[in-house]
């Protein structure tokens, strides 16, 4: 056999030699990203924003019961957050390449570091917030009880109560050898008891000191502790008859600490305490999809049950653990112990919503927000065809302040209109009851051709969009969930319908769900057009949709991922461009949060070249303002109240030029780059005019509305009251309570139709007649309004004059940008000129006129890191400023002695 040189070597041969063998590149580690100066961490500033949400607590403008809600909604955001957020850091921090933040070059162990640290400051703040409402609660008539409370006839009551409801249901279950450590299922409450070694002991009484510390040494091994779940479908708030009338009560896991020792049998009880584990719930929705090849549907289910099981990512306790129990249950749920919480309240705050109704109506009235619901919309002529009116105008809808009902009623006389052909929706979050789902069932089984894209992946909303899509698809509708790569985030319907003249359109964009329960809480737009061009681009994106395609053919609409942040880029730089010419120009951007670095990028350049961009972001905001050569010319504020600012508003320029857009989308990557949304132009004159006017006022709030500062924090709350001549607190403006009361307003003036007009159709009055019956329910029905009339007749602004009461200015839309040094113009000339082009910063023309405390007791000092004004009951109280004023009898939380609607036109005409 011949030998061969390295010429002549086979291609598959191997090179053994080392020395011939060529060196490999070291794989270049991804440098660490210098921090921008003018970003800051996503994860921090959303935990800034559930700080805002905990502020509302000890607000003292907020009726008690509803401070209790907004604990328990500060407690489920956080938890959202560490399953979701913290558990996706978690993943990272476990891979092997290294991952940074874009905008401060954390790693992902620095971020949750610093997440663990952040949590640990707020929750002894939280606690405090719930004892102090608990107390306050407690003076009003309601108690709250724990167990070291109860006299002994109380303790004995719920105890009976217990052994008649609960004791049959519990399961405890110690933890040993042949009992292993059970399944914590995400956020379930269990009681987590220490048992004592004692009880072993007993059969080794006699026996040597070694033989009985062995024994002792074994029986702490086999037996350390037991767990008790809380039983499901039990009552949560036990009542307790009380000597004085007060409504009183016990939680469950509370009430069970009571019977704990009896529950174990031989084994005594060291101690008890409720605990709660969070867990990972950050899945990919694709994860082995493709493999198994099976129905998405099917795919979801079994990807939900997974999420049941995934790693715990924090447990918590109400009081601090032993360091016996804390070392087993880290141990067992593999656990550090900077993710392990004492947080000194009821780990579960879900009780707060249901409180309220169990409370006499006559303790409940001063203590929960007046009621306020809905209103008919004005631009809506009620009990004639929506179909009919939509053609002759635009209409836009404000929720909460106005009623989803129109749109709601659309769907129905859609349902029965023998033109319609075809209705084409995209559903990401339904209620659980909604009569818009069973409207477009009806519509499918009247023959039309319905089709509905369900979005299976709206996270914690997947069960219930699985379960609709069922019902939709036994009705006959056609159902498709959209892109494998995308979550479908577009809020879009498309109606079509056969005429004489040809296919005729109505199309409805909204920026929010189609959700009729959260309408009710959530602020959004909703605008529906007889627009051909809006019909045939929305008949474009459900083609699209069918197809899994993008398509950039549209000719109104901006679709999301590869059109939104193109255009928006391209709006500010048409700003840049005036800013650069010497001519005045501004951008108005609402979103829920702003987290781009692109978008952030671009918004840095806009104030670099001297466009003024004023933001109102209610959450996350990884864009910093205010840093000297970058976001100077950046205002960004937020407003966290009683309804949850959720429409997205993105407003350029000024006058004529001026260029109004409306967007499911939020400022984020995760919108503008992986999911699909829409955005489009408000063209209507009223319509565009109502959109700036809502921007206007939210930005003249001075109850809620807070600034984010240069350093990352936020101004405190009433920071914008100013003071009147005489140095008291002006009273605040509450932007959202005036949008309430413009509604109701507007529903007052606006008169119903005489007369029916569906003679074409049949079918429909008998239901058009029954949902206006039940749409009047939430209404104010004629003899109340004749009781309000004197008031309510008159003009809405004057009765604010007489009254000396906080009035939002009569915006016709946002004031004018202000122009650069050398462009001819000034901020303060533009006001000159109009009055309604008074600079946005200047809050002194929405000031009230001041008020003085009722009681002196109110009179106290604000708190200096939260800007509050209302005292922990039984600390001392200096006489200081007063930031925050509570409102005087009649129209705050204290002394307010007329409910339901009366009592809020009432309330809101004081003020």
């Amino acid at each position: 056999m011949t030998g061969s040189t390295p010429t002549d070597m086979d291609e598959n041969q191997v090179e053994t030699d080392p020395e011939a063998r060529p060196k490999r590149k070291a794989k270049k580690r991804p440098q660490r990203p210098a921090p921008t100066t003018y970003m800051q961490n996503r994860e921090l500033s959303w935990l800034a924003f559930n700080q805002r949400v905990l502020d509302q607590s000890v607000d003292p403008s907020v009726p008690l019961l509803e401070r209790l809600k907004f604990l328990a909604i500060w407690r489920s955001n956080l938890e959202e957050f560490f399953m979701v957020r913290v558990g996706s850091l978690l993943d990272l921090a476990l891979a092997k390449t290294d991952v940074y933040d874009s905008k401060t070059g954390m790693t992902p162990n620095e971020q949750l570091d610093a997440v663990y640290a952040r949590v640990r400051d707020l929750t002894p703040q939280a606690s405090k917030d719930f004892h102090a409402v608990r107390a306050r609660l407690a003076n009003a008539g309601i108690r709250q009880l724990y167990p070291d409370e109860l006299s002994a006839e109380q303790a004995e009551q719920v105890k009976a109560y217990l052994d008649a409801n609960v004791l049959p249901l519990i399961s405890p279950q110690i933890i040993n050898a042949t009992h292993p450590f059970p399944h914590l299922e995400n956020g379930a409450l269990y009681i987590a008891v220490r048992l004592d070694d004692e009880a072993e002991l007993e059969k080794t009484k006699k026996a040597s000191k070694a033989e009985r510390k062995a024994a002792r040494a074994k029986a702490a091994e086999n037996v350390i502790m037991g767990i008790i779940p809380m039983p499901k479908n039990t009552q949560r708030i036990i009542p307790i008859k009380s000597s004085d009338g007060a409504f009183t009560f016990i939680l469950l896991e509370h009430a069970l600490e009571l019977v704990v020792e009896g529950l174990f049998g031989m084994y005594p009880v060291k101690h008890a305490n409720v605990i709660q584990v969070t867990r990972n719930a950050d899945l990919d929705a694709y994860e082995e999809a493709d493999e198994n090849d099976e129905d998405f549907r099917t795919h979801m289910k079994r990807i939900i049950k997974k999420r049941a099981r995934l790693a715990p990512v924090r447990l918590e306790s109400e009081y601090p653990l032993s360091d016996m129990t804390q070392r087993v249950l880290a141990k067992r749920l593999k656990l550090k112990r900077n993710q392990i919480y004492s947080i000194g309240m009821p780990l579960d705050m879900g009780y707060a919503f249901a409180l309220p109704s169990l409370v006499p109506a006559d303790v409940r009235e001063d203590l929960v927000d007046e009621p306020a619901s809905p209103q008919w919309p004005a631009s809506v002529v009620r009990n004639r065809s929506i179909i009919n009116q939509v053609q002759q105008k635009d209409i836009l809808l404000s929720y909460p302040y106005e009623t989803m009902d129109a749109f709601v009623h659309l769907l129905q006389e859609a349902s029965v209109d023998p033109n319609v052909i075809s209705i084409k929706i995209t559903l990401y979050r339904l209620a659980s009851q909604s009569r818009l789902a069973d409207a477009l069932i009806t519509a499918a089984e009247n023959g039309k051709d319905v089709t509905a894209l369900f979005e299976l992946r709206a996270r914690f909303d997947e069960n219930n969009n699985i379960e609709w899509s069922h019902r939709f698809e036994q009705a006959g509708c056609t159902i498709i969930y959209g892109f494998h790569d995308f979550k479908v985030h577009s809020k879009i319907c498309s109606i079509t319908r056969r005429t004489p003249e040809g296919l005729q359109f109505i199309t409805q964009l909204g920026t929010g769900n189609y959700n009729e329960k959260t309408a009710k809480l959530y602020t959004d737009f909703s605008l529906i057009t007889a627009d051909p061009v809006f019909g045939r681009d929305a008949a474009l994106f459900f083609r699209s949709m069918q197809l899994e395609s993008v398509s950039k053919d549209y000719q109104k609409l901006s679709v999301a991922p590869i059109m939104i942040k193109q255009r928006l880029c391209d709006l500010l730089d048409e700003q840049i461009a005036l800013a650069r010419a010497g001519r005045p120009a501004c951008a108005y951007l609402k979103t829920n949060s702003v987290t781009d670095r692109d978008i952030i990028e671009k918004i840095a350049e806009a104030s670099r070249a001297g466009v003024e961009v004023t933001m109102l972001v209610r959450g996350i905001s990884c864009l910093v303002p205010g840093i000297p050569g970058e976001t100077e010319n950046v205002r960004v504020v937020s407003v966290v109240g009683r309804l949850l600012e959720h429409s997205r508003i993105y407003v350029f320029g000024e006058g004529e030029g001026r260029k109004v857009f409306l967007s499911s989308a939020d400022l984020m990557t995760r919108n503008l780059d992986k999911r699909v949304e829409i955005m489009w132009p408000v063209e209507d004159p009223q319509a565009r005019k109502s959109v700036v006017a809502y921007f206007q006022t939210m930005l003249s709030d001075t109850a809620k509305l807070r600034e984010l500062l240069p350093d990352g924090t936020y101004t405190r709350l009433g920071h914008f009251l100013g003071t009147a001549e005489d140095g008291m607190p002006k009273r605040p403006f509450d932007a959202q309570d005036r949008l309430i009361r413009d509604a109701y307003v507007a529903a007052e003036h606006t008169l119903p139709s005489a007369a029916y007009d569906f003679a074409q159709r049949q079918k429909l009055s008998t239901q058009i007649e029954a949902m206006a019956e039940e749409a009047m329910d939430d209404m104010v029905t004629r003899d109340e309004l004749d009781a309000v009339a004197p008031v309510a007749h008159e003009d809405a602004r004057a009765a604010d004059e007489d009254a000396g009461t906080a009035a939002a200015p009569d915006h016709s839309g946002i004031p004018a940008c202000s122009a650069k040094a050398g462009a001819g113009t000034t901020a303060e000339a533009a006001a000159a000129s109009d009055p309604t082009d008074a600079p946005i910063h200047s809050a002194a023309s929405v000031q009230e006129a001041p008020v003085q405390p009722e009681d002196p007791a109110h009179a106290h000092p604000a708190d200096p890191d939260r800007g509050l004004s209302e005292p922990v009951p039984g600390e001392p109280v200096a006489a200081t400023h007063v930031e925050i004023v509570p409102m005087p009898t009649g129209s705050g939380v204290h002394g307010r002695k007329r409910g339901g609607i009366l009592g809020f036109f009432s309330r809101l005409f004081r003020k």
